[in-house]
């Protein structure tokens, strides 16, 4: 189901986004390449492959901008919450669910209610701007390859930069305009591939931590609120490789980082019935 959230700094976020990559490309283009590289092979070799990059980056935005991050669906009718204080049996057979009274629903557990989309997400992490959309179960995988991407290109960039001023260019132009323009373009895509670069990587490796632990983002700030207030529930350990699968899919690990394949669905299906025993949607995340 895709979505669309009607956030201004999220829409403006991605536009940032988006006007920071193509302005990677033209620089590239325009003021290493072909300054640099026009008489070698070099020069469409790093051209097709730098906008390959580009590519899967978009690819990966757009599927983690637009996807179900695991919303959580609304009941056809109002709930009766009512078995909640007279202990029921059927409430103990559901003790990890919870009530959201924002939305009047029952939720799952590790379903946690976002405020700016309105919604109770299935395994939230944290809502992201640059994606315009709560990171949940469906789409954290195309949120880690975005990550990804957007640090590959910005280390890419920064190499060609570096390597177009270090090495000889007896066919650069030595008109002082075009020299200042270049130096000009390089520094500021120097700096933008840097803080780019350093802000994915921290969030990346957060990402991946969150993924090892087996504890989202939002798990991690309710952690430390209740830290010595009560006990915590256990979850068992479990292989690494095997929670980075329920994220990133059963295929090869080098197929993760493809944006085409879309998330596992093994083990992922919502319960038809909540603990009122009033029916939700089916859904597969």
């Amino acid at each position: 189901m895709p979505v669309c959230i009607k956030d201004p700094c999220g829409v403006l976020c991605i536009l940032l986004t988006y006007v920071a990559v193509f302005y990677a490309d033209y620089v590239i283009i325009q003021w290493v390449v072909l300054q640099t590289m026009h008489n070698s092979l070099w020069g469409p070799f790093n051209v097709v492959l730098f906008n390959t990059i580009i590519f899967l980056l978009g690819m990966a935005h757009l599927k983690a901008v637009c996807s179900d991050p695991g919303i959580v669906p609304l009941p056809e009718s109002r709930l009766d919450f009512s078995d909640i204080h007279t202990g029921s049996q059927v409430s103990l057979q559901h003790e990890d669910w919870t009530v959201c009274t924002r939305c009047e629903t029952y939720r799952p557990p590790r379903a946690h209610h976002c405020r700016i989309c309105n919604r109770c997400i299935r395994r939230m992490d944290h809502h992201c701007p640059w994606i315009n959309n709560c990171v949940g179960e469906q789409n954290q995988k195309y949120f880690i390859q975005f990550l990804i991407y957007v640090g590959v290109l910005s280390c890419y960039a920064i190499l060609l930069v570096a390597t177009s001023w270090l090495g000889e260019c007896p066919s650069c132009s030595e008109e002082v305009m075009v020299k200042q323009t270049r130096i000009l373009h390089s520094v500021i895509l120097v700096l933008e591939s840097t803080l780019f670069g350093m802000f994915v990587g921290a969030i990346l490796a957060d990402q991946v931590q969150a993924i090892l632990t087996d504890e989202t983002g939002v798990e991690q700030v309710q952690a430390m609120r209740l830290k010595g207030l009560k006990a915590e529930p256990k979850r068992p350990n479990r292989p690494r490789y095997t929670l980075m699968a329920e994220v990133c899919g059963r295929s090869h690990p080098l197929l993760w980082l493809l944006p085409c394949i879309p998330p596992p669905s093994n083990n992922r299906h919502a319960s038809s019935m909540s603990p009122s025993g009033a029916s939700l949607h089916q859904y597969e995340v």
